[in-house]
């Protein structure tokens, strides 16, 4: 029984890796504008749950009976901030927006996730579920915040931020599950992976 990871985030694989799993890593390619405008006015812990299924089964679809009995993990991350929900900023102009607003506040980290256990190459069960961190972030100078910005980090990452890089300066503080704000939940995967029947300690020796 393998792992793959539908993400090409080296933060999700590194979350993995550090827990004792080196997953096989297949990036979905899906799109994720479409995805969400196909959404009728969802709840954020759907949107991103949505995101991450899609990834999953985009993923699944690509592995072609490369391997017939794995669990794929599909994940998305969104930033909840004054009542938006936002994503990778994408351009130094949206990423300092962003952080001149949310300087100073908290938002709502969400991250989606999605398992597809496979037997012989097709779904045999799927499991769901989101989880929701509170990020406090502080103020960084108009200083700090262009060197941030220049760094290029900020752009390609939910929220426009980083927990365990160099965004890591500006987050005062958390209120829930950090690896989850990396990118994906340690705590739920475990407890998604057991809804289809495996044991997480069973995936540390798959290396």
């Amino acid at each position: 029984m393998r792992l793959v990871l539908g993400s090409q985030s080296p933060a999700r694989l590194n979350v993995l890796r550090a827990a004792g799993i080196d997953p096989v890593v297949r990036v979905s390619g899906v799109d994720e504008d479409a995805v969400a405008a196909a959404l009728t006015d969802p709840r954020p812990d759907e949107l991103v749950t949505a995101l991450a299924e899609a990834k999953a089964h985009a993923v699944v679809a690509a592995l072609a009976g490369e391997l017939p009995d794995a669990v794929v993990i599909g994940c998305d991350s969104m930033l909840s901030i004054n009542g938006r929900m936002v994503g990778k900023p994408g351009t130094p102009e949206v990423a300092r927006a962003r952080w001149q607003e949310m300087a100073g506040k908290t938002g709502e980290l969400l991250t989606g996730h999605v398992l597809l256990r496979l037997a012989d190459g097709a779904v045999d069960r799927v499991a769901r579920g989101a989880e929701t961190t509170t990020v406090r972030f502080g103020t960084p100078s108009d200083a700090e915040l262009e060197a941030y910005i220049k760094t290029g980090e900020p752009l390609a990452v939910a929220g426009g931020f980083t927990l365990d890089g160099m965004g890591g300066w500006f987050v005062d503080g958390i209120d829930g599950d950090h690896s989850s704000v990396i990118g994906i939940s340690l705590p739920l995967t475990r407890r998604l992976l057991a809804e289809v029947g495996v044991s997480v300690v069973d995936l540390w020796t798959a290396s």
